[in-house]
């Protein structure tokens, strides 16, 4: 079964999943980009196509969701699946089930990091950033393209994003980590995710310290973004005006809207969001 790694983009799910990969898909917990491979993203047009599936057409990509789960679910081995899809029940055609599920981590974080972040990532206005957070419900793939997601990405608003995951909350499978811990505390964040992991397993609470260090060591900002400066990152998009790749890992941490959001994004952002930001303590 799948413990899903959700959450809206650019929200820190790269970091954590990248965290997961070193620790349970390494020898000694020493991060690189290859083991990224061992989590897969969904929804996946690789996936779909292996299976026969026309992903020119949505709704029999997304009818055929459950079973391109089930395709790849072992249940006795600890999986994950990284998503920036919202947990949607389109014309009673659901995103995944319990059959599929073990839990959600739900990354989130502060949603007016997100837009700047988002802007840059997308090579699109701050504006448009905003405006696609509050009203897009879904982004288009790209048919032609061999190195990007070609399938509609169902990912709903940020708040939608949210508070769709929530529904695991009540059999006990839903975690929220939010980003600012992940890197203000990563430590004790990473803890408390790997003791989720284990009580969704049935397993008595264990870490291996050595790996645990080497993974909170070789995962921080710089050393990602100085891997990303010298092998490249596939993740990281192109700039359409200047044909040049955008770099993934651009600012983090130091990407703090204080300084660099425009006070009326800013203001529309707390407007749309209120609700959720102060329910997550950013307002």
């Amino acid at each position: 079964m799948f413990v899903w790694l959700a959450s809206y983009p650019k929200s820190g799910n790269t970091l954590l999943r990248s965290m997961l990969a070193a620790y349970f898909f390494s020898e000694d917990g020493v991060y690189n980009f290859d083991l990224n491979e061992n989590i897969r993203q969904f929804p996946s047009s690789k996936l779909f196509e292996r299976m026969g599936i026309d992903i020119t057409d949505e709704n029999e990509v997304i009818k055929n969701y459950i079973k391109a789960q089930e395709s790849i679910n072992q249940k006795e081995k600890l999986q994950f699946l990284k998503t920036h899809s919202y947990l949607f029940n389109i014309d009673n055609k659901p995103f995944t089930n319990l059959n599929n599920t073990l839990g959600v981590i739900y990354i989130v974080r502060d949603p007016r990091n997100v837009v700047t972040s988002y802007a840059h990532h997308s090579g699109i206005s701050l504006e448009i950033a905003a405006r696609s957070m509050i009203e897009l419900y879904k982004y288009k793939g790209d048919l032609t393209s061999r190195n990007s997601e070609r399938t509609t990405l169902y990912m709903g608003t940020w708040s939608g994003n949210y508070n769709s995951w929530k529904s695991l909350k009540d059999p006990g499978r839903y975690l929220l980590i939010k980003y600012e811990d992940l890197i203000n505390n990563k430590d004790l964040t990473f803890r408390k995710v790997i003791k989720f992991l284990c009580k969704l397993k049935g397993i008595k609470f264990k870490i291996d310290q050595a790996k645990f260090r080497n993974v909170i060591e070789s995962t921080e900002f710089k050393k990602m973004q100085k891997l990303e400066q010298e092998k490249g990152f596939r993740e990281a998009k192109t700039d359409s005006k200047t044909g040049e790749k955008i770099p993934f890992f651009n600012l983090g941490a130091k990407n703090d809207w204080k300084k660099i959001l425009d006070p009326e994004i800013k203001s529309k952002i707390e407007e749309n969001f209120k609700k959720e930001m102060k329910e997550l303590g950013y307002l």
